[in-house]
């Protein structure tokens, strides 16, 4: 397989991954800071599923265009 195809296969799993698991990832927000002191929270955010909607279109392109050029 060419690198493009590897590279698009690569997209698409991570693209399904997105839409089947819809992962999270989290930051910290500083709320206010007096002195030493400091308050923070830490926020959890998921994944928007076009994200991965777009890695499989990109893929698939890629794939494609892998095909292609044989």
């Amino acid at each position: 397989m060419r690198t493009i195809q590897i590279i698009g296969a690569i997209l698409i799993l991570g693209g399904i991954f997105i839409l089947v698991k819809s992962p999270s990832y989290s930051s910290d927000k500083s709320l206010f800071k007096v002195g030493p002191v400091e308050a923070k929270v830490q926020e959890d955010h998921d994944v928007p599923p076009w994200v991965g909607g777009v890695a499989v279109a990109a893929g698939l392109v890629l794939v494609i265009a892998g095909l292609r050029k044989k």
